[in-house]
């Protein structure tokens, strides 16, 4: 079943010559690509809702600095990635199941002059290619969703944290009024969406080995923050650059039933931390 899914997931996020894509919006809307910024990459560096303030808030809470060597789970084209090396100088590996995607986060790494605290990987997040006790941070934000084996997940989280480690969590959990509407961004059909409510995950961290210490619903935020944007849209029309041009010509459909499966109750935002 996982190659069935992971092969389904890849599909749903690979758009090939992703690079050249985000360098051509980059350009339409009117940035130098030889002298990138990490803020002209900002509208499509933090794929998940809230952006950078919900990746700063979670940085936060998680205590990251320098000192810190950080594993980000399911990395995308290496927004978040950026975001830690740059606003806290810590060295940050990223892993993802599409390989479109870590060479756009390479390429983009290195325009911005971060190559040398931000590298990537394909890879599977329930086999993680390193070793035992490698990491201080694991980070993941909006992966779980895609992955149906959240107890192999977690226990691999655990085992490539140090002994104290941290874990560093934002995702999209079940909401109390039912079924999620689709497509939404992480996914076009049920067959490739796994949420877990919140009772749930921390079920899974606890048996994986991890004590809680930090849990917030963040949903009230997302809603908000989720009205603004489609507001946004509807005045202004979908900027060159933006999600869609990650996923395509049906991310305006996403995009409407993420807004309503926030607004229904039909998905929560979690931000959790837990040390090993």
């Amino acid at each position: 079943m996982r190659s069935r899914v992971n092969e389904a997931v890849q599909t749903h996020y690979t758009r090939s010559d992703l690079g050249d894509v985000i360098l051509a919006a980059l350009e339409s809307a009117g940035k130098d690509v030889n002298r990138l910024t990490p803020e002209d990459l900002a509208p499509i560096d933090e794929f998940h809702i809230r952006g950078r303030a919900a990746t700063l808030e979670l940085a936060r809470a998680a205590g990251l600095d320098a000192t810190k060597r950080v594993l980000d789970v399911g990395c995308g084209v290496g927004g978040t990635s950026r975001c830690l090396a740059k606003e806290f100088g810590c060295r940050v590996t990223g892993i993802d199941l599409t390989d479109e995607y870590c060479r756009a986060a390479a390429m983009l790494s290195a325009r911005i002059g971060l190559a040398h605290l931000a590298d990537y990987r394909q890879g599977d997040a329930t086999e993680l290619p390193f070793d035992d006790q490698e990491f201080d941070v694991v980070w993941t934000e909006h992966v779980a969703m895609n992955i149906p084996d959240k107890a192999r997940l977690y226990k691999e989280m655990h085992r490539v944290l140090k002994p104290g480690g941290t874990l560093a969590i934002y995702d999209v959990l079940a909401g109390p009024s039912g079924p999620v509407l689709f497509p939404v961004p992480w996914a076009r059909t049920p067959d490739t969406s796994f949420l877990v409510h919140p009772d749930e995950l921390r079920r899974l961290l606890v048996e994986a080995g991890f004590t809680v210490t930090d849990w917030s619903d963040t949903t009230e935020a997302a809603r908000a923050w989720f009205v603004s944007l489609a507001e946004r849209i509807r005045k202004e029309g979908f900027p060159p650059l933006g999600f869609h041009v990650l996923l395509g010509a049906d991310f305006q459909a996403m995009a409407h039933n993420q807004g309503r499966n926030l607004q229904e109750g039909r998905i929560a935002l979690g931000q959790v931390v837990a040390r090993k």
